[in-house]
């Protein structure tokens, strides 16, 4: 007699983990070596990372000069600050912005209104336009970055050593790329 062994698994597509509750298929496209950490190792990097970004956000938000601006407002001069000519495109800040298309295009039209960046027609694509921080809203994102600075530094000036804070970001720079 055979035991059951749950769902037919396609043929070639090699054998299944679990881990937690996590059903995991390695890709067959991918060699898997010694180089490669396993399933459960990952897993519980980015549950981690996952956690200790929630708690942070949570920490920082809290402490966020909400009376000057919302901190996906604040998200948003801080990404086009950061920018040649601080000017984008709204399809290339919405790779850095954690919010939808559309909600890209309003929360633009809002600091907009507030006279913090201009839209203007893009000269490479008369269907597109081009988003510029201005005066009055880079003005407004240093004030706020003051505050906000004092709080990041704060959270994670006691907790982490210069080296810990260095390796922290050069890992975070190539979970990024």
């Amino acid at each position: 007699m055979q035991r059951a062994r749950g769902p037919a698994q396609p043929k070639g597509a090699g054998p299944r983990l679990f881990v937690g509750a996590v059903q995991f298929r390695p890709n067959p496209d991918t060699a898997y070596d010694d180089d490669v950490p396993n399933p459960r190792a990952v897993i519980d990097a980015w549950e981690s990372l996952f956690r200790a970004q929630v708690a942070v956000l949570r920490d920082v938000s809290g402490e966020f000069p909400i009376g000057r601006l919302a901190m996906i407002e604040y998200d948003l001069l801080f990404n086009l600050s950061r920018l040649p000519g601080r000017s984008a495109r709204p399809r290339d800040l919405h790779k850095s912005l954690l919010l939808s298309q559309p909600s890209v295009s309003r929360l633009i039209d809002r600091v907009a209104q507030r006279g913090f960046v201009t839209k203007t027609p893009d000269d490479d694509d008369g269907r597109g336009i081009v988003v510029t921080l201005t005066d009055a809203g880079y003005a407004a994102y240093r004030r706020a970055a003051a505050v906000h600075g004092a709080s990041i530094v704060e959270r994670f000036g006691e907790r982490l050593t210069e080296d810990e804070l260095r390796t922290l970001a050069r890992l975070c720079d190539r979970l990024r790329e």
